[in-house]
């Protein structure tokens, strides 16, 4: 049967869409759930209002778990959450990832500068997936691996799907997420070195009402 039944909502038609190319990588199995496209927010009209598989919620500031909290509550997908791992590392870094299973996150993620003997603690403690950000070829990524991380999150800008090629060069099993930018193109690059899961930033709230305030004032 090639055609998938479709259920949809006349108040819910405008919603942020992934690009449907993110489907041909092979996705990420978690606890039975296979995911393919993560969208990066931390908004939660557009956490609650999207197609994607999975959320990534990180965000430039000091984590917390009252942040978590609400995003977590709001979403209706799963949630990867940053726990810091930058300014905010160990000891904290290890309570908020604590807090966010306790929550009921589906992950965590830690940022680049997170050392492996953290990435190694926080993996004896709790029982989700350990993510950790790759951003250089030049990054300990054999280091990251045997320190016993999950999936490998590549956010390398325009060398993403080298950093990809890279990884894959080191293991053809770990799990990668990789951004894919914004056209077909670039996801399909990342896709085809190797991706696993691919994530999607979308647009803001502000240019979405943009589009709609111009529909407006066409009336």
């Amino acid at each position: 049967m090639d055609k998938i039944p479709s259920f949809e909502s006349r108040l819910r038609k405008n919603i942020v869409c992934v690009p449907e190319i993110i489907n041909e990588c092979s996705g990420i199995k978690i606890f039975g759930k296979i995911l393919k496209s993560f969208l990066f927010s931390t908004d939660i009209a557009i956490i609650r209002n999207n197609n994607a598989d999975a959320i990534i919620a990180v965000y430039p500031f000091t984590p917390q778990p009252m942040i978590t909290n609400a995003i977590l509550m709001a979403s209706d997908k799963p949630v990867f959450c940053g726990v810091g791992g930058g300014i905010t590392t160990g000891e904290r870094a290890i309570e908020l990832a604590k807090n966010a299973e306790f929550q009921g996150a589906m992950g965590v993620i830690l940022n680049k500068p997170a050392p492996n003997e953290l990435l190694k603690k926080i993996k004896s403690i709790i029982d989700i997936p350990v993510i950790i950000t790759i951003v250089s070829e030049n990054d300990d990524i054999e280091g990251r691996i045997e320190a016993g991380v999950d999936i490998l999150n590549v956010s390398g800008a325009e060398k993403t799907a080298d950093i990809v090629k890279k990884i894959r060069s080191i293991s053809s099993d770990i799990a990668i997420i990789a951004t894919g930018g914004k056209t077909e193109e670039t996801i399909k690059k990342v896709i085809e070195a190797g991706a696993n899961g691919v994530s999607y930033t979308p647009p803001t709230t502000g240019e979405l009402f943009k589009d709609i305030m111009q529909r407006y004032r066409s009336m």
